[in-house]
């Protein structure tokens, strides 16, 4: 029996299950908006104000660099498949998440309680698409970006990184905040804002957590560096 299992890679089997946690808790920490210190200051120099993130930023850096990762050890298209199934756990969550919205609490919960679950789980079907939209095309475009860069003859893994998770989270915000909120309210400073802040935030963070995920990939092979 044992001739008839699908051959995987130990790194490519640990990153997938670890992409697709990421995938389902990045849509419940967007609830919460964070302020940081240093990126706020960048926004108070540029003149957009202080700059707060949806929480879920740093699930979807995690995804960014888990899928660049993949891309560096296994090549392109193994790195676009795990995104495409990344839409597996997605969707089903948001389905998962809507069942239970619909469901009759029961009558032991407490109001307080039913009353945070449901302001936090429950969403518009703008913001669902936006979300699913703007994971799928960001995320392609990062492996993309990130792999189309090693080819043109830059083997700077940092480099890389910090041009495809800049440009990549640029165009999530784009398309999330344009479809989930244009013509509700204005959403310029809106954009200006998000971006800036996942700028400096992918600047800083992507390029050693690939480093950090290649290296476990490598190790889990029992490759060298």
């Amino acid at each position: 029996m044992d001739s008839f299992r699908p051959a995987i890679a130990r790194s490519l089997f640990f990153l997938s299950i670890f992409y697709g946690g990421m995938v389902c808790i990045a849509g419940v920490l967007g609830n919460k908006q964070v302020s940081l210190g240093p990126v706020s200051e960048i926004g108070n120099l540029v003149g957009v104000g202080p700059l707060a993130v949806e929480a879920g930023i740093f699930a979807f850096l995690l995804l960014v660099s888990v899928s660049s990762a993949v891309a560096e050890l296994h090549g392109p298209d193994t790195a676009k498949r795990l995104v495409v199934f990344g839409f597996v756990p997605l969707v089903t969550s948001v389905l998962l998440a809507l069942l239970v919205l619909t469901l009759p609490p029961s009558p032991s919960m407490a109001p307080d309680r039913l009353h945070a679950f449901e302001l936090m789980m429950a969403g518009t079907p703008r913001i669902w698409l936006g979300g699913i939209l703007a994971y799928g095309v960001s995320q392609i475009l990062n492996v993309t970006i990130f792999s189309a860069l090693k080819r043109g003859g830059s083997g700077l893994l940092w480099l890389r990184s910090a041009i495809a998770s800049v440009l990549s989270q640029v165009t999530d915000t784009l398309i999330f905040v344009t479809i989930a909120f244009y013509g509700v309210f204005p959403i310029g400073e809106l954009l200006i804002g998000q971006m800036l802040t996942k700028v400096v935030l992918s600047l800083i963070l992507v390029p050693p957590l690939i480093y950090m995920f290649v290296a476990i990939g490598r190790a889990l092979d029992g490759r060298r560096a």
